[in-house]
């Protein structure tokens, strides 16, 4: 069994494939998938699991280089967008309209959908590397 946070196989797997500036979504319930990228459906419910939860354990194990954010959550969601702000305090956020927000997805490697219910609890990763 895996010592480290993120037990789940499927996700684990996505990020050791990941490559420098590869791209890895997390999304709410509601964000379109397109065809393309992985599908790894974690969504059980309203609210479970939450979109912040997943992000904390997704960062446990993933080197992130810089992240992407529909700028509708300062508004829409600003409490969230905190929230993301502490858990990537020195990566650097770039904010896109979330029409551009759903058109970047397509270039991702995987999107994991959660069962958030809040609006634009969506983020793209870009992964870094670690020397």
């Amino acid at each position: 069994m895996k010592r480290t946070a993120l037990l789940h196989a499927e996700i684990s797997d996505t990020i050791a494939r990941l490559g420098h500036g590869d791209l890895l979504v997390i999304g709410d319930a509601g964000l379109p998938i397109p065809p393309g990228p992985r599908r790894i459906d974690l969504a059980l419910t309203a609210n479970i699991p939450r979109f912040i939860d997943v992000l904390r354990i997704v960062l446990s194990e993933m080197q992130v280089e810089a992240a992407i954010l529909a700028s509708e959550i300062d508004d829409r969601n600003p409490l969230l967008h905190k929230e993301i702000l502490t858990l990537l305090p020195d990566s650097p956020i770039e904010q896109i309209s979330h029409e551009d927000f759903k058109a970047q997805t397509a270039r991702s490697r995987a999107m994991i959908r959660t069962g958030e219910f809040s609006p634009y609890a969506n983020i793209i990763l870009r992964a870094g590397v670690v020397f």
